[in-house]
């Protein structure tokens, strides 16, 4: 039986990347244990080397002169190119290099390591870019998930990342913010919350992350629930790593310029949120909401998105 999320993804998003100039692309990372781990990315198609083999010179030539890298991290629900499909053209078609990674467990990506933290996230990521070529000073956007990786790969690798843009996240998810976050949903777990093993729990998920209550057919979260829901023991682990306990500690010292970018009615990590993290992070953060978003702010809204995030970029990158 034909499985629409499948056909969306590979017709439809799918061509959205192509149409920027990406191509997929699977990147081993090295690691003394072994663990195997292989990242699956979406990146420009000319920063994939030929088979026929480019120099060593040749390569750093082609590093030397690349343009900006932006990466953009997923969150929860999705991959890499589902939740960034309307963001690649518009970043792609200003000359930027923009990298779609799938996290560890998710998509194409796998690793057999036990590992399940925010920092093993954050070490293959950066390990893959460097494979990939990727210099000093890239922009790395996380949503949701996406977003606690993106600030641990600003706080332990500081010159690979020159600037965070976040939505939807925090520097670290206490136990306070999970009980209240769990409190609001009536969920008793996040894996609860974040993993539904129904039509009517997806429905609901949807609900609770966006700002306009659309309606799905049963039919199309069924398929969602068969293509984006794999290796849910691996995730549910993650999600138990996630969870710290509270710590009357200030925020790390960013050194990077960083953009929070929300949804004024994100449910998941409220605005009011938004507004004590920066306090916290200090005169090198700023913040923008978009009105009549919630936490899916990207899908729902993605001009204003890509608009504010372009906007951030022209301040800390050279013209493309």
């Amino acid at each position: 039986m034909v499985n629409w999320v499948q056909v969306v993804r590979e017709h439809f998003v799918a061509r959205l990347a192509t149409n920027a100039g990406l191509r997929q692309h699977v990147v081993a990372v090295d690691d003394e244990a072994g663990t195997g781990t292989v990242l699956s990315f979406w990146l420009p198609e000319h920063k994939i080397i030929a088979r026929s083999g480019a120099t060593a010179a040749d390569q750093r030539e082609k590093h030397t002169t690349s343009r900006h890298a932006v990466v953009l991290l997923h969150g929860f629900a999705g991959d890499g190119l589902m939740t960034w499909g309307f963001q690649v053209g518009a970043l792609a078609g200003c000359g930027y290099d923009v990298y779609v990674p799938d996290l560890v467990h998710f998509g194409g990506s796998t690793s057999q390591s036990p590992d399940r933290s925010v920092a093993f996230q954050a070490r293959c990521l950066a390990a893959a870019l460097r494979k990939l070529g990727v210099g000093e000073g890239c922009t790395v956007v996380g949503f949701s998930y996406g977003g606690f990786v993106a600030f641990e790969m600003a706080a332990a690798h500081q010159a690979l990342v020159g600037s965070v843009v976040v939505s939807g996240a925090d520097v670290a998810y206490t136990s306070a913010m999970n009980d209240a976050m769990l409190e609001r949903f009536g969920a008793g777990t996040l894996a609860e919350l974040l993993l539904p093993e129904s039509v009517a729990r997806l429905r609901s998920l949807f609900s609770d992350a966006m700002y306009k209550k659309l309606w799905f057919p049963e039919r199309l979260l069924s398929d969602f629930l068969k293509v984006m829901y794999a290796n849910r023991q691996e995730r549910k682990e993650m999600l138990e790593k996630l969870v710290m306990m509270d710590k009357q500690e200030s925020a790390p010292v960013f050194q990077q310029n960083i953009l929070m970018l929300w949804g004024e009615d994100d449910d998941f990590f409220p605005i009011e949120n938004a507004k004590m993290l920066k306090e916290k992070l200090g005169e090198k953060a700023m913040l923008r909401s978009i009105s009549k978003a919630g936490h899916l702010a990207q899908l729902e809204r993605p001009c204003v998105y890509n608009h504010c995030l372009k906007e951030f970029l022209a301040t800390i990158s050279p013209e493309p």
